[in-house]
Order: C-alpha cells, then structure tokens, then sequence
C-alpha cells in the first residue's frame, strides 16, 4: 500500500483543514498555499477547495479549508458562531473602520469610565441590524464593495440581520480597549467598532482581530502556514 496515494486519494475525497491564517495574508492566499502544495506534492493538479468564511486581511486567526467533497460542508461550517478576540481603539475613527485607511476625526476620550465600557458592550448582545462596512467584500451591483470605496464612490449599504450572543471587555488601557466578541455570520467586527465608538460618543476604530473559534473548531488546533508543507508532507497527517 502507498500512503502517499492514500493521503493523495484522501484530499480528493475529501478533507476538512484549520490554518491559522497570518497577518496581511487574504483568505485566497491560504487557500492558493494548499493548492500549491498538493499540486507540487502530491501532484494533484485539479481539485476542488474552499474556505468557511472569509478573515479580511489584517485579521489573523482560524480558518476552515474544505477539499474536494467537503466542500459540500463549507455552507454548513460557515452558518456557525464565530468567536473573535482583538482591540478598539477609541477616540479616531477610519474611513474603512480598522487600520486599512488613516485615522481621523480625534475626540476626547476623558468621559469614558471603566462602567461605561461595560455598559455599552452589554446593550450590544442580541439581535439587531448591522450596516456592514463599504471597505467589505459584500457585492453591489455584481462588484465588491471594497472597489467603490477605493474609488471614493460613496454607496448606500443595507443592514443585515445579526446576533452578537456575547461582547466581553477584557482590558482597558485608553485609548486601546481589548474585546472578547460571540457573533453570528454575516457580523461585522469593524463595523462593531464603528457602533460602539458612536455609542460612547468618542468614536473608535478596530485595531486588531483574531478569530479563535468557528463553531466547536479551535484555532488552538490548527496549522500555522509554514507548517502545512512539512505537516501534508508527513504520511502520519491526519
């Protein structure tokens, strides 16, 4: 029996990988890293694979590949809660809600007390409507928004339905403030930065963001990108 053709014939069949995406890394770039080492590997040069959700490039953190049948997973995979940890800061904010695009706007953050952190967090849990980000991946007119906003076109963007089922403050040195954040599809973590920068009145911008879970998936069991090559190398991967 040849475990290379074994581990080959798996993929084809169908796998279910947890990378650790990198900073600056888009979602495509781990997906095309796999692509790469079973083209060159394992000599696999058509297969089918997807990711479970998409982690903007400046966010770090799990993501969920899908090979060739375990594709048909990824809608199922993609409909689970995502757990997220990372940083606001207040006082700033951002055309894109985050740290693709210049701060602006400086307001004070003098008013803002410990309780009113933790009060406005917790009136954040539930449902309600998010407005998502025009620097996002959501499709206008067949383009992506983050095109227009890159232009400068200014679009009307349409809430969408969202729970967030908990909104932790985990650390307050102002005018960084961290966050521990359980949220359905569809929620946006900048654009939660956003709402509770206007909620205290001093505005606020996400600063970092790590996706640790999606669903009962961990990142703590997933593979760092330098690692896949070594790890798919190994006949014992599992």
């Amino acid at each position: 029996m040849d475990p290379n053709k074994d581990l080959q014939e798996s993929f084809l069949t169908g796998r279910v990988l947890l990378v650790d995406k990198p900073y600056q890394w888009t979602s495509f770039d781990a997906v095309n890293k796999i692509k790469s080492i079973l083209r060159y590997r394992f000599g696999i040069k058509k297969i089918r694979i997807g990711h479970a959700g998409t982690l903007d490039p400046l966010a770090t953190g799990l993501l969920i590949i899908c090979t060739g049948k375990a594709t048909k997973q990824i809608d199922q995979y993609q409909g689970l809660d995502k757990t997220y940890t990372g940083s606001f800061y207040l006082g700033q904010t951002t055309p894109s809600y985050d740290m693709e695009t210049k701060p602006e706007n400086q307001q004070s953050t003098g008013h803002i007390t410990s309780d009113a952190l933790h009060r406005a967090a917790a009136g954040f849990v539930g449902p309600q409507n998010q407005v998502p980000p025009l620097f996002s991946a959501k499709k206008i007119g067949g383009e992506r928004a983050y095109t227009h906003a890159r232009q400068g076109i200014q679009t009307k963007m349409n809430p969408i339905p969202i729970i967030i089922k908990s909104f932790e403050i985990t650390r307050i040195h102002l005018p960084e403030v961290g966050f521990r954040v359980v949220c359905s599809k569809g929620t946006y973590i900048r654009a939660l930065a956003r709402d509770f920068g206007e909620k205290l009145g001093s505005g606020a911008y996400l600063g970092a963001l790590r996706r640790t879970h999606i669903g009962y998936f961990s990142v703590s069991d997933a593979w760092k990108t330098d690692q896949l090559e070594e790890k798919l190398s190994n006949t014992r991967f599992k």
